[in-house]
């Protein structure tokens, strides 16, 4: 009787003691099910598993819990669903390219990885992991994804997530971003809440209806918007960038602004094309801009209570009348131009320029006279600076200010 209830308990401590083993492969490339299999009694994985591009069906990846390497499969137009109900680690890059046929990934255990790159996966649809709580890069590209709801990491170092057609919202526990964010392309209407996202590198935001960082407080870097949907844009605790731009361009249905505590901009300001735009007025406490100042739109009124040095050059154009902006901002033009030379740069300030709103580049010089005036002829002599680059006027800066 006692050797009847042993044989089973050693057979189930056979059975952890394979789970537990690590296997340990250069690169091991799994062709069908029954290869897939041969893994199970694998604990971890040590290497790269590669899914073969003739690999079809299910794949079922059940029994490891860890791959010290790569998971990958590209090029592979045959598999419909992977899963896993073990594996909750992935030393590496976890990689999907262009398979075509794919609809689901099941790791449902799943928490680390080092890279995921889901790309050019144009039928899945449903996406599910632990949910994925540590990822330094995300690069979410062409698939059918209607949610990214299994991903909360809450620091990662790039996060992409562009041309995701059936993808109308993301709702993210970031934090923190190392290096950029782009998200660019994705579905109609496409909202992306960060609540709790507090410093980031780098963000460019393109093609979206609303986008919300009530939390952020610092940009190391630049924060681009581009052709938005949004009406309304608030960062109420962005307080500065460290060395990059932030721009507006664009952006037609954007009515108002508000960045109320920003007191510093590391790079330069460019604000262009945002045609229901009206008032430059939201940057109540702005003393300070690294850069240049670029702004052209269908303005009424400009102005900048707070800002006391602009390194580059300052220029100004719209299509409306703001000759009495224009003679307030003249007050701190260089001193070559008659202001007290908060200004470091080029001053040109522009009224009734029909064409304002073509001029978007930071390459192009500005159009019209220098001062309050609404002439809308020549251009104006002092405007080269601008042909340097707009966040680059640095060193003429200095020229103009030693004049």
């Amino acid at each position: 009787m006692f050797v009847k209830h042993l044989l089973p308990a050693f057979v189930a401590l056979g059975s952890v003691a394979a789970q537990s083993q690590t296997c340990t492969v250069s690169t091991t490339t799994i062709q069908s099910q029954a290869e897939a299999t041969k893994l199970a009694g694998c604990g971890t994985v040590d290497g790269t598993i590669v899914i073969s591009n003739t690999a079809g069906g299910n794949v079922d990846l059940s029994g490891p819990k860890k791959i010290t390497g790569d998971l990958k499969i590209e090029n592979n137009g045959a598999l419909v669903t992977l899963a896993s109900t073990s594996l909750s680690s992935i030393g590496g890059t976890f990689l999907v390219n262009n398979v075509t046929q794919l609809n689901s990934i099941d790791f449902e255990q799943l928490t680390s990885v080092q890279k995921l790159e889901l790309q050019s996966v144009t039928n899945l649809n449903t996406l599910k992991f632990g949910p994925l709580t540590e990822a330094k890069e995300i690069d979410i590209s062409d698939t059918f994804l209607t949610s990214l709801d299994s991903i909360q990491a809450s620091s990662v170092t790039n996060f992409n997530i562009n041309n995701n057609r059936r993808l109308t919202k993301v709702t993210s526990s970031l934090k923190t971003l190392d290096d950029v964010l782009i998200v660019s392309a994705n579905g109609l209407d496409f909202e992306i809440d960060l609540p709790k996202l507090v410093w980031i590198a780098n963000m460019t935001i393109a093609n979206v209806s609303t986008f919300s960082v009530p939390a952020l407080q610092v940009v190391n870097g630049s924060a681009r918007f581009d052709s938005n949907k949004f009406s309304t844009f608030s960062a109420p605790n962005l307080t500065k960038t460290e060395s990059g731009d932030i721009s507006f361009v664009g952006n037609a249905a954007l009515t108002n602004v508000s960045i109320p505590k920003l007191t510093s901009i590391g790079g330069g300001l460019l604000i262009a094309n945002n045609t229901a735009l009206h008032k430059i007025n939201f940057f109540p406490k702005l003393e300070r801009v690294g850069g240049a100042v670029k702004l052209r739109g269908n303005f009424t009124d400009v102005e900048f209570p707070a800002l006391d040095d602009v390194q580059g050059a300052f220029d100004v154009s719209s299509t409306g009348d703001i000759t009495s902006s224009c003679d307030k901002l003249k007050e701190s033009a260089p001193r070559t131009q008659g202001g007290d030379g908060k200004f470091q740069g080029t001053f040109s300030c522009t009224s009734n320029n029909e064409r304002a709103n073509e001029d978007t580049g930071t390459n192009t010089s500005s159009t019209g006279s220098t001062g309050g005036s609404g002439d809308n002829g020549e251009n104006s002599a002092s405007s080269a600076a601008f042909n340097a680059a707009l966040f680059g006027l640095v060193a003429v800066a200095a020229l103009a200010s030693a004049l």
